[in-house]
C-alpha cells in the first residue's frame, strides 16, 4: 500500500475512534507497526496527529476566537500586510479571507479607488466608512467569535464575482505544500474564494509552517504567491517552487 493511503487510513481511523494504539491502527490499516510507528512520525511533524504513548491520537479543536489571536505575532502579521498591500493596483478588484491577518491587510488598503470583497467582519467594519472602497460583503451564516460568514449563501456570492487577487488565510502549511486549516466549516469558502480569483497570494507567517489543521484547504498548484516573515524550510520551499509558487520573504 503506498504511503499517502496509509496515512489517510490513519487519520481516518483516528479522527472516527479517537486515540488509538499502535497494535491497533496497524491491524486497521493492515500494514506492520514499525511502519505504523514511522508514519506517525511523519504525520506528527506535518501537524496531522499527536503520538502519545503507545500510539496517536487525533488533532482537535477549532481555530481561536478572532479576538484571542488578534494580538498574537502582530508585528509578523503587520509585515505581511503592508507587502500585499503594496501589491495592489488601484482600480484592482481584492478578495479578503477570513482571520486576523486579512484584516490587517484592509487597514492598509484605506484611500484606495478599490473593490473590496470580504466574508471577514473585521474587514467590513474597518471599511465600513471609507467612501474610496467600494465594499461588498458575503453574505451567510454568522461565526461571531470568529467574525466571518460561512455557509452555502456565502459560496453561492462567491460564483457570482471575479477578483483580481485573494489574500489567503491559513493554519497550516504541510511540507508537501498543502494548505491546512482546522475548521472543516471554512474549507469550502476558502475552496470557494480561489475558484474565484485571478491570483491567489497566501499569508503565513513563521508560526504556520507546518502550523496546525487537518482540513485541506488546496494544494501548493492552486497559489501563486506564499508570502511570510522567515525562510521557508528548504523541504516545503522546493516544493512550493517546484508548483510555480513565487515564495515573498518580508
Amino acid at each position: 500500500m503506498l504511503a499517502d493511503r496509509r496515512h489517510q487510513l490513519i487519520l481516518r481511523a483516528l479522527r472516527a475512534d479517537g486515540p488509538l494504539s499502535v497494535v491497533a491502527l496497524a491491524e486497521k490499516v493492515g500494514a506492520s507497526q514499525a511502519t505504523i510507528r514511522r508514519d506517525l512520525v511523519q504525520l506528527e511533524d506535518e501537524g496531522l496527529l499527536k503520538r502519545v504513548y503507545g500510539g496517536a491520537a487525533p488533532v482537535t479543536g477549532e481555530d481561536d476566537p478572532f479576538a484571542d489571536v488578534a494580538g498574537v505575532h502582530v508585528e509578523a502579521k503587520d509585515a505581511l500586510a503592508v507587502w500585499c498591500a503594496d501589491l495592489v493596483r488601484d482600480g484592482e478588484t481584492v478578495l479578503l479571507d477570513i482571520g486576523t491577518t486579512a484584516h490587517r491587510v484592509a487597514r492598509h488598503l484605506h484611500g484606495r479607488s478599490l473593490t473590496v470583497i470580504t466574508s471577514n467582519l473585521a474587514v467590513y467594519e474597518e471599511l465600513q466608512d471609507d467612501k474610496d472602497v467600494q465594499l461588498i460583503l458575503l453574505g451567510g451564516v454568522v461565526r461571531r467569535d470568529y467574525r466571518s460568514l460561512v455557509g452555502f449563501l456565502t459560496e453561492d456570492n462567491l460564483r457570482q464575482v471575479h477578483a483580481d487577487r485573494l489574500f489567503l488565510g491559513t493554519s497550516g502549511v504541510r511540507p508537501d505544500g498543502q494548505v491546512l486549516d482546522t475548521t472543516a466549516v471554512e474549507v469550502p469558502v476558502k475552496r470557494a474564494m480561489i475558484a474565484a480569483s485571478a491570483q491567489v497570494v497566501l499569508l503565513a507567517d513563521a508560526a504556520k509552517f507546518p502550523g496546525t489543521g487537518m482540513a485541506r484547504v488546496c494544494g501548493p498548484e492552486e497559489l501563486d504567491v506564499v508570502v511570510t516573515n522567515a525562510p521557508v524550510d528548504e523541504k516545503t520551499g522546493s516544493r512550493l517552487r517546484e508548483a510555480g509558487v513565487e515564495v515573498v520573504e518580508v
